[in-house]
């Protein structure tokens, strides 16, 4: 499978869905390989995390997370993206495409792991990282992947939005998608925790930038209908330990309506620090 073309398009500076602080002017330029941001720091597109797993006497080769620009990817790629585990149609994968900036794909070798669909921007002025899309591989190694999917969404944080807490959202649809979220703070809504005031706020921009705010209720966190076209696809290869207060809130999710719980959580600027390096 061939590794998708970098063709970055420089984004509409006034467009604040779709702020890229490094593409602003005097930021540096954009390259395949990848950016000088203002510090004249180089910053790759792509980076591999070393496997931890190893066959016999040999290491296992390492994942590859490579970061392009979504507008690039050609209809043969979105097939490939849909024949993955099928999670996803290439329809569902052609609307991601449109509705998201960046297309970050993990993979082993040439084998095709995961991937995501995302978004930096700025709600009401405050840095978010969105999840439009993501999937993982039911295999073995699916909880490096995720590590390496949400890594690399922290390392674009970091780079756009340094020195800022950050905001990461998405729509879960099970309590094994929660593993994706474990190193941010204040995850919403919580077990026991009776969201209210700014915190309900916070779920109903982004049901609204979900396009689900239709059939969302802002005290579930939960849009009833229509909103399964993106979410985090997971599933743990342990469900026997996933947390059980969370798996039950997660329960009312009319799933086979096509329901989805909008889940978001905070990274603090010196937590981001750590969570972006490579």
């Amino acid at each position: 499978m061939r590794r998708f073309l970098a063709r970055f398009a420089r984004p509409d500076a006034s467009n604040d869905a779709r702020e890229f602080p490094w593409c602003a002017a005097g930021a540096g330029s954009i390259s395949d390989q990848g950016w000088l941001d203002g510090d004249q720091t180089w910053c790759p597109t792509s980076w591999s995390e070393p496997s931890t797993e190893r066959s016999g006497t040999m290491e296992l080769m390492a994942l590859d997370v490579v970061t392009n620009d979504a507008s690039a990817l050609e209809d043969t790629d979105l097939d490939d993206l849909a024949s993955m585990d099928d999670a996803f149609s290439a329809g569902e994968l052609s609307k991601a495409r449109e509705d998201w900036v960046l297309i970050t794909t993990a993979r082993f070798g040439s084998a095709l792991h995961g991937f995501t669909f995302s978004t930096l921007e700025r709600i009401g002025g405050t840095p978010c990282v969105l999840i439009g899309l993501m999937s993982v591989k039911r295999t073995s190694k699916r909880d490096q992947v995720l590590r390496g999917l949400m890594g690399e969404a922290y390392h674009r944080a970091l780079m756009a939005f340094p020195d800022e807490d950050v905001v990461v959202g998405c729509r879960f649809i099970n309590a094994d998608a929660r593993e994706a979220f474990k190193d941010l703070d204040d995850v919403t809504p919580s077990p026991g925790e009776n969201a209210v005031g700014e915190e309900r706020a916070w779920g109903r921009r982004l049901a609204k930038r979900f396009g689900i705010d239709k059939k969302y209720d802002a005290k579930t966190f939960i849009a009833s209908a229509g909103a399964q076209d993106g979410y985090l696809d997971f599933e743990s290869a342990k469900p026997e330990k996933l947390d059980a207060d969370v798996v039950e809130m997660m329960s009312a999710i009319p799933v086979a309506k096509g329901g989805a719980m909008v889940v978001y959580g905070w990274t603090m600027a010196e937590d981001l620090v750590k969570l972006g390096k490579r």
